[in-house]
């Protein structure tokens, strides 16, 4: 009966929209054109053309057409009587109403993505649409470009048990492949050989060192997979890359292949699915080359190849001869091939190698570790990720001194290098749950361009499912709850994140209208609040990454299904290694720690009554409530909104993730202040503090439980992506070790023998310090010349009293410099000097402000953590 009642209702507003149209739509395509005619063209005009089918609109009819929509180049004859942009930039849109006709719409640009996203635009729009004239009348022209040129989405192979099926599944790449162009990415990369970080300890290896289970090389016939592959089983891995490859072209998209494993050998892998024999060390290497011209030759629409270059590949560190024969499959391939290295551990002798290719390349790096963090990039990396000396071994450069470009931009902005910095983004911090933001979209949008980067690559969100051999045949999904469960959910579930992160890569400042027009759709009247309960709930993980990090690497950490550490010193091996001694919660990090401050650290800047800038944990923790608070009340309004929709399982899959989130965002918030009164307790010994710590972690325990025991009637017992158990399970299991911890620090607290200083510890965070909101402006630098001095001035009212300037090179090799400004009225002046502006690096800058009692940066980070707070200055004089 609902579905009956459904298929009512789609028939009644199709009759609504093609009796308010009244009349046909007509299609001119100038056919004189070699663009119009491309097959990318052609597939997004047949697009539109089902899109009015669907809503039973005629295109063709004799008389005057109701509405008309020209598709041809700005330089066409069918353009006149459109006042035409003046702008001429790649994958531009422009969709322009006729001066005299307001339903006459030209669909123009200057390349084929240009045209398939302005078709797309209005594809969109009569789908969302009651009224089909309303959606193709325009009431001022819509001219979009782009600063990034790569905007890419990766999806891997992880597990044969979980990944054949889509593999293989043409339908799913079909809803897949237009879920991304709709929503503007440019790219497409296929990942393979990421199941593992390391070629130990290996169980699911199909498709890891990915040439055999492809292709068959005549000139190496012994190279086979063991047990063996049937030749019919390797041609139709063969033939499902071709599809993808091709699908991929036919929407506009360039097809990117990665392939991060080159070893062939598993030590220590007594579990191992497969073994490639036939192989040695002397052919290694140039099997390797044939293989990849092979799939070069064989997968014409090949545009570019991802390689991961440092020792999690399998290949040693100083290998340079095994990648100097690996490149020559570039050299001799016929067509340009973009080379995109891994830059963690990328130093200048393999920059050189790839430059010997005459290829473009660029160097894949990290964006916020492999986490996600709030909208802009890192102002500083932690200690860990300084440069070392003296290492050695299968991890000499990446360990060693080129130790700081394992989690960010390293020293890759060096003038003259000859490599594009492109920004990859890794789902260590939230996998599984749904993300949906547009504001921290937005950053992201505008961090990929940082000081003139290509782009940025998303991992999908459920990259790592079924890694390192924990694949379950339930799928991706993990749905314990059937009935959230649907048969194209592995990227219908993200269908959401997908357009949020493609439309703002694309334009960072995108309206809103199109995201709307697709929550309408899935949510019904909900759509509204329930925007703005995802929104908020996006975030909390994000914060938490950026504000405190146990560990950069997502094979430890993974933030949405915490594995806890203690508020306690860490007795014995800790599960963090990366995190500072004693590894407990007050000791870890900031991922940025120039701007945020540890827990352990503010504690001691409270007990010296000291003032600082930095972000600190009462201030995050007092931030995640806020954002809890927003979406939950949100969510409670949505529910009321559209009671009709609570049942739809798009709106209980949406309604679900986002309590789990909120959840986690107590339990947080929670622990922050709890490890803080554990840090004051050790330096007052204030008994009142201990107590109020204690209620903390209870109040904690209880948010994870709750969140727990909700999550368990939604997800499987084992949310797997990974063989270790803090990358596996369920959110339940975590319960026991909080239980312990929270026992453990009762104990402590009852038996501790600390000296009482006489500080009124509760007093410290009783009344917590607010943010001081100075009054400040400034112009930023536009450009600088080198080996002279780039003098900046702050406009400033009262009460600043003092100002300071901090600068430095945008390289995570070195560390920030300080300097006094000097004022003059209500302005404060200093400058970089000439002898630091000579430099191959970008500049980049902010400000310390201060009063008597206050003290914060500028420019600050604003309330939806999108914006980049400080100043780059990139161009030269």
């Amino acid at each position: 009966m609902q579905l009956a009642a459904a298929a009512a209702s789609s028939i009644s507003k199709s009759a609504q929209a093609a009796r308010r149209l009244n009349g046909y739509v007509e299609i001119k395509v100038d056919p004189a054109e070699d663009i119009t005619r491309t097959s990318s063209v052609a597939w997004a005009i047949d697009q539109l053309r089902a899109s009015l089918k669907d809503k039973e609109i005629t295109m063709q009819g004799s008389g005057k057409a109701a509405a008309t929509i020209v598709i041809a180049p700005l330089k066409s004859a069918f353009t006149t009587g459109f006042v035409l942009p003046e702008e001429r930039k790649p994958e531009m849109i422009a969709l322009i109403p006729h001066h005299d006709s307001e339903n006459l719409i030209l669909v123009s640009g200057i390349d084929a993505r240009g045209f398939i996203y302005g078709l797309l635009e209005l594809t969109d729009r009569v789908r969302a649409a009651d009224d089909v004239l309303d959606a193709l009348t325009l009431d001022a022209p819509v001219v979009e470009t782009t600063p990034n040129r790569v905007r890419s989405v990766a999806r891997a192979f992880c597990s044969e048990i979980e990944d054949k099926s889509w593999f293989y599944d043409r339908d799913f790449w079909t809803h897949y492949l237009d879920s991304l162009v709709f929503a503007r990415f440019n790219r497409f990369n296929f990942t393979l050989g990421i199941g593992y970080d390391f070629p130990t300890g290996v169980t699911g290896d199909y498709l890891h060192f990915p040439y055999p289970y492809l292709v068959k090389l005549t000139a190496y016939p012994d190279v086979r997979v063991d047990p063996p592959l049937p030749s019919v089983e390797r041609e139709k891995n063969l033939e499902a890359l071709q599809f993808i490859a091709a699908e991929t072209e036919r929407r506009g998209l360039d097809f990117q292949l990665a392939i991060w494993t080159h070893a062939y050998e598993w030590t220590a892998s007594p579990n191992s699915d497969h073994h490639i024999l036939g192989l040695t060390p002397a052919t290694h290497a140039s099997y390797c080359r044939d293989a990849l011209a092979e799939l070069l030759k064989l997968c014409p629409q090949i545009k570019g190849v991802t390689l991961r270059v440092h020792g999690e590949s399998g290949i040693p560190e100083g290998s340079y001869g095994f990648w100097e024969t690996l490149f020559e499959a570039f050299r001799s391939a016929g067509r340009p091939i973009e080379i995109d290295m891994h830059a963690k551990g990328l130093d200048q002798r393999m920059i050189d190698l790839g430059h010997r290719t005459g290829m473009r390349l660029t160097a894949g790096a990290k964006f916020w570790a492999e986490h996600l963090g709030i909208g802009y990039h890192q102002a500083d990396i932690r200690a860990t990720e300084y440069p070392r000396e003296n290492v050695t071994g299968t991890f000499a450069v990446s360990n060693g001194t080129r130790n700081f470009t394992r989690y960010g931009y390293g020293d890759f902005y060096q003038q003259g290098n000859g490599i594009e910095l492109l920004y990859r983004v890794w789902p260590g911090t939230q996998r599984h749950l749904l993300w949906g933001d547009a504001a921290l979209a937005s950053g992201y949008g505008h961090a990929a361009n940082f000081c003139g980067a290509a782009g940025m690559e998303f991992l999908e969100p459920l990259t790592f499912k079924g890694r390192e051999g924990s694949g379950h045949s339930d799928g991706r999904n993990a749905y314990a709850n059937q009935q959230l469960f649907s048969s194209n959910l592995d990227t219908g579930k993200f269908d959401v994140t997908y357009f949020l992160w493609g439309r703002h890569l694309y334009n960072p400042e995108t309206a809103p209208e199109a995201y709307r027009r697709y929550l309408k759709r899935t949510y019904g009247d909900a759509d509204e609040h329930l925007e703005i309960a995802l929104a908020n709930s996006s975030r909390i993980l994000p914060l938490v990454t950026t504000a405190w990090l146990p560990s950069a690497s997502n094979h430890s950490l993974w933030v949405e299904l915490y594995t806890p550490t203690s508020i306690l010193p860490v007795k014995g091996k800790p599960l963090y290694s990366d995190s500072p001694a004693p590894h407990n919660v007050s000791a870890v990090s900031p991922l940025d720690p120039q701007l945020f401050v540890s827990i352990e650290s503010y504690a001691q800047t409270l007990v010296r009554n000291a003032i600082i800038p930095h972000y600190h944990p009462l201030e995050v923790a007092h931030w995640i409530d806020e954002m809890v608070t927003q979406s939950s009340s949100a969510l409670a309004k949505a529910k009321k909104s559209a009671p009709g929709r609570m049942s739809s399982p798009a709106f209980r899959r949406a309604e679900e993730d986002i309590l789990i989130l909120n959840g986690l965002g107590r339990y947080f918030a929670s622990l922050f202040r709890a490890a803080l009164c554990y840090s004051l307790f050790q330096s007052t010994g204030d008994k009142q503090i201990a107590a109020e710590g204690l209620k903390f972690y209870r109040s904690a325990l209880e948010s994870w439980r709750a969140m727990s025991v909700e999550a368990k009637s939604v997800y499987l017992s084992d949310v797997s992506y990974g063989s270790t158990p803090n990358r596996r399970g369920h959110w339940i299991d975590r319960i026991p070790e909080i239980e312990k911890d929270v026992a453990a620090l009762e104990q402590y607290f009852s038996s501790a023998n600390v000296a009482n200083t006489g500080v009124n510890a509760i007093a410290l965070i009783s009344v917590p310090r607010s943010r001081a909101n100075y009054k400040a402006s400034h112009t930023p630098a536009q450009a600088f010349h080198p080996g002279s001095d780039l003098t900046l001035r702050l406009q400033v009212a009262e009460p600043i009293i003092e100002a300071v300037l901090w600068y430095r090179h945008v390289t995570h090799a070195e560390r920030w410099l300080s300097k006094p400004m000097v004022r003059g009225g209500q302005v404060f002046t200093a400058a970089i000097p000439g002898s630091y502006t000579q430099s191959p690096f970008p500049l980049q800058y902010y400000f310390e402000l201060r009063n008597q009692t206050d003290a914060t940066f500028y420019p600050p980070i604003n309330v939806t953590l999108s914006n980049q707070p400080y100043f780059s200055v990139h161009r030269r004089m």
